[in-house]
């Protein structure tokens, strides 16, 4: 059986793609406060949230577990509206020698968008199951923080 993997989901929100994306690029540090499921994060090393070197610290929800891991931006795609994350250390390293985070925003034909989530995966042996519970995450994550876009 293959270590590596991915997982991917689309959700249909309310919210504009732009205003996804702007979030998502712009504004990351206010993810924590617009979900439960995100216990809080800090701006670990680097001086801004949004530069591919900088490095956050989040604490998360998994599986009725809290989490602990680092992450950064690898890349990002203003064309594609897509953002690639690297998570890494803490929680992460113990069952995954490779995990990113795929995020793209995708318009719809009326009102809204699709959110696309993907998680590129290799776990550290077999006895570590897939990351199905980050795909449950990611859409109680993305129905709460497309009320708060709603209102703003």
């Amino acid at each position: 059986m293959s270590l590596a993997g991915k997982i991917s989901t689309e959700i249909g929100v309310h919210s504009t793609a732009a205003k996804w994306f702007n979030l998502y690029t712009t504004k990351l540090h206010d993810v924590q406060h617009l979900t439960d499921r995100i216990h809080g994060t800090k701006l670990h090393h680097g001086h801004d949230w949004h530069q591919n070197d900088s490095i956050k610290q989040w604490t998360y929800t998994i599986d009725g577990k809290v989490i602990t891991c680092h992450e950064r931006v690898e890349s990002v795609d203003e064309a594609n509206k897509t953002i690639t994350y690297k998570l890494f250390s803490g929680d992460i390293d113990d069952r995954f020698n490779i995990f990113k985070l795929i995020f793209q925003v995708l318009d719809k034909d009326r009102d809204g968008a699709f959110i696309k989530w993907t998680v590129e995966y290799e776990r550290v042996d077999e006895e570590v199951d897939p990351p199905f519970g980050y795909m449950e995450c990611l859409h109680k994550c993305t129905t709460d923080i497309d009320g708060h876009l709603l209102k703003a």
